[in-house]
Order: C-alpha cells, then sequence, then structure tokens
C-alpha cells in the first residue's frame, strides 16, 4: 500500500507540473510538495517494509539526496499557501534561508558518500531484520553528535512547524472582516485548503507517533498502534487523492484586482471596473471575467497575434498583461472553451476572409493556412473543418458557385 501511494504522488506531481506548471507557477510548489511527500514514503518503505538488502542498501548510500530533500517539504507547503492567498508565486530573496536545513544535513551527509558498499550492505541486513538497528547507522556528521530518534523526529517537526505556519495564514487570511476577493466565488478553495491542511496535520500527528513508539523506550503507544496506522495511511490517501475532487486547484485561486483598478495594455483600454461590495461580488467576479473577455477579443482584432504560429496562452498573457492563470479560468469559466479553439477561431477567420478576397486563386489552401498562423496543412484543415464543419477547399467551391 505504500509503495502505490508513494508511486502515486511521483505520478500526480509529474503530472501537475506537466499540464499547469507554466499557466499557474503556484502549481509548481504543490507538484514538489508531492514529491518530496512520495520520495519520503518511498524512502520509509524501503526502510521499514521492503526487506530487501539490496534496496535498503542504495537509500542508505543515497541519504545524502533523499534525506536533504525531505527539509524542503515544510518550505514547499509554505511557499504553495502563501501563493495561493497572495496569489503571488514570486520567489523572494529572504526565501532563500528556507534551504538552510537542507544545506546542513547535506554537508553533514557527505561523508556517507565514501562510506564503502560493504559497510552500507552491513548495515542494511541488520536494519532488514531488525529495524531498530537503524539508529547504531551513523551516515552523518549530526547523526554522531545526535541521538537517532532526535534526528528522524526534526525533520518530521519541521515539517510540522511549517505546517501551523501555513494553518496560522490560512485562518488569519478567513478571519479578515473584509474578505480579499479571492474568494468571491471560490469557496471550493476554502474546502480544498481544509481537506489538504487537516489531512497533512492528521498525517503528521500519526507519524510522530509512529517514530516515537519506534524510537523511544518504554513508550506506551504500542497500544493503540494499529489505529495510528490506519490514520497515517488513511490521510496519505486524503492528501494524495485530494486534487481529483478538487480539480479547479489546477487552475489557481485567481485575485480579482481593485474595484477601482483599469486593465489596460499600452493600446488597449477598458472602462474601470464598478465599485464592489458585500452585496454585488459574484456580479463583480462577472464584470471581471467579462472585462478580460473583451480586452482579449480587442487586442486579436487590432493587433491580431494569432497570425503568429508560436502564440500560446502564456504568450498572449504577456501582450494583453494579464496574469495566465486569470486568463484560463476565464476561457474555463466564461468562454467555455481552451485557448487553442479561441486562437483557431480567429484563424479561421483570417483565412476566410483570404479566400473571400480571391486569394485561394493565387495560393494554395496550405498557403492560406501558413499565412493564417497554423503551422501545418493538417491542423489547418482540421480546425477549419472543427469550425465551419467543413473543409477549406469545400467553402471555397460554394463561393465560386
Amino acid at each position: 500500500m505504500l509503495l502505490f501511494l508513494s508511486l502515486t504522488g511521483v505520478f500526480l506531481s509529474v503530472l501537475l507540473i506537466y499540464f499547469n506548471g507554466r499557466k499557474n507557477q503556484s502549481v509548481i510548489y504543490l507538484s514538489a510538495f508531492f514529491f518530496l511527500i512520495s520520495i519520503y514514503s518511498l524512502y520509509d518503505y524501503a526502510l521499514s517494509f521492503s526487506k530487501s538488502v539490496l534496496l535498503v542498501s542504495i537509500f542508505l548510500s543515497l541519504i545524502p539526496i533523499f534525506g536533504a530533500m525531505i527539509y524542503l517539504i515544510g518550505p514547499m507547503l509554505y511557499w504553495y499557501v502563501r501563493s495561493l492567498l497572495s496569489d503571488s508565486s514570486r520567489f523572494k530573496k529572504n526565501d532563500l534561508w528556507h534551504f538552510l536545513p537542507m544545506i546542513i544535513f547535506f554537508l553533514a551527509a557527505l561523508p556517507n558518500i565514501i562510506t564503502p558498499w560493504s559497510t552500507k550492505v552491513e548495515a542494511a541486513t541488520n536494519i532488514v531484520y531488525d529495524l531498530s538497528a537503524m539508529q547504531y547507522y551513523k551516515p552523518t556528521v549530526l547523526s554522531q553528535m545526535f541521538s537517532f530518534p532526535l534526528m528522524f523526529l526534526s525533520r518530521l517537526l519541521l515539517v510540522f512547524g511549517y505546517l501551523i505556519w501555513a494553518i496560522v495564514l490560512f485562518i488569519r487570511y478567513l478571519s479578515k472582516k473584509e474578505k480579499s476577493s479571492v474568494f468571491l466565488r471560490q469557496f471550493f478553495m476554502i474546502k480544498w485548503l481544509t481537506v489538504f491542511l487537516g489531512s497533512l496535520l492528521f498525517l503528521l500527528i500519526s507519524h510522530i507517533l509512529l517514530m516515537i513508539d519506534l524510537t523511544v523506550e518504554g513508550s506506551y503507544i504500542f497500544i493503540a498502534i494499529k489505529t495510528i496506522r490506519v490514520v497515517s495511511a488513511l490521510s496519505l490517501i486524503g492528501i494524495l487523492a485530494s486534487p481529483f475532487f478538487f480539480p479547479e486547484i489546477l487552475y489557481g485561486l485567481p485575485r480579482f484586482p481593485e474595484p477601482n483598478k483599469i486593465i489596460k495594455t499600452e493600446a488597449i483600454e477598458t472602462p474601470s471596473l464598478p465599485k464592489a461590495s458585500k452585496n454585488i461580488s459574484k456580479q463583480f467576479e462577472s464584470t471581471y471575467l467579462h472585462a478580460i473577455d473583451e480586452k482579449a477579443d480587442a487586442y486579436m482584432k487590432e493587433f491580431r497575434p494569432y497570425l503568429q504560429a508560436d502564440i500560446n496562452l502564456i504568450a498572449f498573457s504577456k501582450l494583453i498583461n494579464i496574469p495566465a492563470h486569470h486568463l484560463a479560468y476565464c476561457f474555463r469559466e466564461l468562454k467555455q472553451q481552451s485557448f487553442n479553439d479561441y486562437r483557431n477561431e480567429w484563424r479561421i477567420k483570417h483565412a476566410k476572409k483570404l479566400i473571400v478576397e480571391g486569394k485561394s486563386s493565387e495560393l494554395s489552401m496550405e498557403g492560406i493556412g501558413l499565412l493564417s498562423g497554423f503551422s501545418s496543412r493538417n491542423t489547418f484543415y482540421s480546425s477549419f473543418k472543427k469550425v465551419e464543419g467543413i473543409s477549406p477547399g469545400s467553402f471555397s467551391t460554394k463561393l465560386v458557385k
């Protein structure tokens, strides 16, 4: 079960960053968090349940890497929650200190690299037959200075500290008298963060209790150890499964601008948005989304960026000065289509205009497609038929008749 959950976490992290990393940079923090949690679970599985001397030996050899990476779980959690609540995933200079525990551990674990393989195999053999033998293996300079329970629990307690920090940020945000427009019609995000942070809290508490039972002599936690293991497993399942129940998180948490702000670019300017109040919050969101919609259409009409073969959501968001995840949210909620479909509709309009003007007698259909921004004949034909229901050749023929 633990191995399956760990591999699921790795798969989920790759899935998140592949499909949404560029549109919504806060997802990068979430993906890294899931990946690191999965690495920790794999590490736990290898040492506690695998019963493979070879696998345990490999993980003992990778302690400088895996052990150091675990110290980034807390920072990634904090940065993710902060980026949601502030609608800014910008990495700040003073965030560098969060890497300090990881760097200290990595440097302290470097001597483990030159430890003979035979020594690691011997230690792995002892651990496979008796997990408590782990405390006698001293892979780092720090483990020679501090006890095994303290070293092991320090990682969990560090993550726990960051979790409490993130929860405090969340509670303080919700307790504001005048809630920011981040949560306008975004109540699923409150549920998502509640489930996410709550599941992680249960997971950490149960895991800390498990570690205490395994490492502290005279512990009486073993009486409820089965219950704790069940809670730990269910919490991990909850964390890994939660994105599938809240797919909206992939679009981030759009923060809508202040009501008196003006959405503009160098050449396009839309009217300022009406002043919002608590009673018209939904109307304000709708107004903002329609303002984005109008701005996108106006920019497409005047500057025709769709004629560029490489134009995509990210590039277009920079052109009209709208955050990519705001734009993605608008396409999803208001237009109910992807940016690619929206862009191709403008390209088809341009292609139809060229055909009506008689360009089809001078150029091939492939040439018209290229002039309209399509990178290939097949893409042009399939997109034209999707929008118009007929091929560009049939459309040209109908005009002649």
